[in-house]
């Protein structure tokens, strides 16, 4: 079964496992989770499932139809459309080349700059409610995955919304977020919410990595480096990166004490950090710990989370050399 392929997620798999064998399939999913989770190989998991469920419904060749749409959405490979001149984001993702019912929308760039931000424009949302309209080809369902559902842009997320407050029968869409805030609140609302939790082998490392990155902008460009590096933090991001600068102490604390690197949230930073850890003392450190704790306990009590990360870095560099 492809959900019992997904590793490391067995509360989410859960979750939609239960919704799968109960019949209870909601319109709309949220999954949100850190880069890396696999939100993206469930997403397609799931809408493997939900795609070969439709085609046992006792329709004449239902056999050799899940069969074709098991192995098509199991082994094509489907890379992204990289045309950066369409302005159709519904584009084939793994499987959907091969399968009629499932269609991805991912964010592209501008037509007229193929260099710029990608972004899901209210276009791509039309042409979704498009293809939602139709009538499935292979059974009574389509699947729509929203690959970086946060980088809606303009008028995309209400659209997106009207949407969703009154979908095709039939029609499941799947959001693949890195936070519950990263779209409108009313959206947001309309989804169950599935959570990825980072994978352990580089969640840790990848914060230690985003904190000492922020510390050296802040020493090297001053609080316009610091600025432009927590523009638009959101609380989720104020206080993955707090956890971040935390850690990061910890592992300069185990630096000036010789541990060995296998110890440190990455072996492979350990020289980075030692030379880190030789503008410290064990006293700046140990204090830069606790603003880490009082930040976190601030986050709590709606404190404007950007300031909240400024102010736990600024409060390190003031005291390492």
């Amino acid at each position: 079964m492809a959900l019992e392929a997904i590793r490391d997620q067995p509360r989410a798999v859960e979750l939609l496992r239960r919704a799968l064998d109960g019949a209870r399939v909601a319109h709309a999913y949220a999954f949100v989770g850190a880069p890396g989770s696999g939100r993206m190989t469930t997403a397609r998991a799931f809408a493997q499932e939900l795609l070969a469920e439709e085609l046992l419904t006792g329709q004449p060749g239902a056999d050799s139809l899940l069969e074709q749409a098991t192995h098509a959405l199991t082994c094509a490979s489907g890379p992204r459309s990289n045309n950066p001149r369409s302005n159709n984001t519904v584009v084939a993702g793994a499987g959907a080349a091969n399968h009629p019912d499932l269609h991805v929308l991912a964010p592209t760039p501008p037509e007229s700059n193929p260099k710029g931000a990608r972004t899901i424009r209210i276009g791509a949302i039309r042409e979704l409610e498009r293809q939602a309209a139709l009538r499935p080809v292979l059974g009574g369902r389509r699947v729509f995955i929203l690959d970086e559902a946060e980088r809606m842009t303009g008028e995309a997320p209400q659209a997106f919304l009207k949407f969703l407050e009154e979908p095709p029968p039939g029609t499941v869409v799947v959001l693949v977020l890195p936070g519950v805030r990263a779209v409108p609140a009313t959206v947001i609302s309309r989804c169950q919410i599935v959570r990825f939790r980072a994978r352990e082998s580089s969640r840790a490392a990848d914060a230690v990595g985003e904190a000492l990155a922020l510390l050296q902008a802040a020493r090297a460009d001053g609080a316009p480096g610091l600025f432009r590096r927590t523009d638009r933090v959101d609380r989720d991001r104020a206080e993955a990166l707090v956890d971040g600068c935390w850690l990061l102490c910890r592992d300069l604390l185990l630096a000036r004490a010789g541990a060995p690197a296998a110890l440190l949230s990455d072996a492979g930073r350990a020289a980075e950090l030692a030379t880190e850890a030789e503008r410290w003392t064990d006293e700046d450190l140990i204090d830069g710990i606790e603003a880490c704790r009082h930040a976190r306990e601030t986050l709590i009590n709606n404190v404007t989370p950007r300031l909240t990360v400024e102010t736990v870095v600024s409060r390190m560099l003031a005291r390492a050399a």
